[in-house]
């Protein structure tokens, strides 16, 4: 049987942690990007099932896994994740590869096809995050709550959730233990995935702190009373730091563009319309005090109209809809998932 290995590579910018099949130095590309609190761990499935004639690599994201714990940038929306992965690549001698993003890791892969787009091959997003960002928008198109980005941010997290992933906590005492959070959320219930352990591993690799994750942030006068501050994990997708609206004008000039596979579990409640994430849709339900009536963000209804934008220009686009899926639709339903994969992988430019 194939297995993945591990090592570290230097870069430009930092050593970054990969997963690779050290038997293919040759063929397409294909790099997988994983998702907020977890690690390329979230991959190896996906990794182990594809053909030949692709050599697939998943990297972990900075403060992630293994690779450096550099400070992250929120100022810069997922540039700094998006420029280290083109430094990758550049070492790795990949001038165009397939990209495959999770949650955050879409919105990453997003970025980097919306600065580079003759490097991407072709794009898969897996429940990605909202090209407007998490939390403090509204409409299909993105309007600010409020300027300075209120209910988004480092400041959206839940504190407990945090204490426990910096104390390593591994038990489901706790709702909100990283455990509890992976079987209740990034996956849908009953399901538990057989690679449970290797997966709560790979949530607590999450370096915690205003650096990292969750990250800073700052008082507001608009409900909820919190605003993104400038470092860290959940500013970076903070709508006042991270756009990628125009991919539709970044492609506009090219013969072929990449096809877009979006794969979304129908039951997902991290990226959803009515996210339980998203402090908003937590308001309208009372679970949170002194809600505004402050609509929750649309965060299907936002991808959708983005990528229809780019469908308007020529780019090929397939939405594929998983149902009794949450919001890890390639560890739930990995033959579902991996078709979709293979034909978009079958469809690159």
């Amino acid at each position: 049987m194939t297995t993945l290995t591990a090592r570290r590579i230097p870069t430009a910018r930092l050593t970054q942690h990969i997963l690779e099949d050290a038997s293919k130095d040759v063929g397409e590309p294909v790099v997988f990007v994983h998702g907020n609190v977890s690690s390329s761990i979230f991959w190896q499935d996906a990794m182990l099932v594809l053909p030949e004639r692709y050599r697939p690599i998943a990297v972990d994201l900075r403060g992630f896994g293994g690779t450096d714990p550099l400070p992250v940038d929120a100022t810069r929306g997922l540039r700094d994740y998006a420029d280290d992965l083109a430094a990758l690549l550049d070492v790795l001698h990949m001038e165009r590869a397939h990209l495959v993003g999770w949650s955050m890791g879409g919105g990453v892969v997003l970025q980097h096809m919306r600065d580079r787009p003759t490097a991407v091959r072709s794009l898969t997003l897996v429940n990605p995050v909202s090209p407007y960002g998490f939390g403090g928008t509204q409409g299909l198109d993105g309007r600010l709550n409020s300027p300075d980005g209120a209910g988004s941010g480092g400041g959206t997290a839940h504190p407990d959730f945090v204490r426990l992933l910096a104390e390593g906590d591994r038990g489901e005492e706790s709702p909100l233990s990283p455990r509890a959070v992976l079987a209740s959320y990034y996956v849908k219930p009953p399901l538990r995935p057989e690679r449970e352990d290797e997966y709560v591993e790979s949530m607590l690799s999450t370096r915690v702190g205003d650096d990292h994750y969750p990250g800073d942030s700052r008082p507001s006068r608009a409900w909820p009373g919190v605003a993104p501050g400038t470092r860290g994990v959940l500013n970076c997708l903070a709508p006042t730091h991270f756009r990628v609206d125009d991919l539709d004008i970044a492609v506009a000039g090219l013969p072929v563009k990449p096809p877009v596979t979006w794969v979304r579990g129908e039951d997902d409640m991290i990226v959803s319309d009515t996210s339980l994430f998203d402090l908003a849709h937590l308001g309208a339900i009372g679970a949170m005090p002194g809600w505004d009536g402050t609509p929750a963000q649309p965060m299907v209804g936002q991808t959708r109209h983005v990528l229809g934008r780019y469908a308007r220009v020529g780019g090929r686009v397939r939405e594929v809809t998983v149902p009794t899926a949450g919001h890890a639709v390639h560890v739930e339903r990995p033959k579902e998932f991996g078709e979709a994969l293979l034909e978009t992988l079958a469809e690159g430019v």
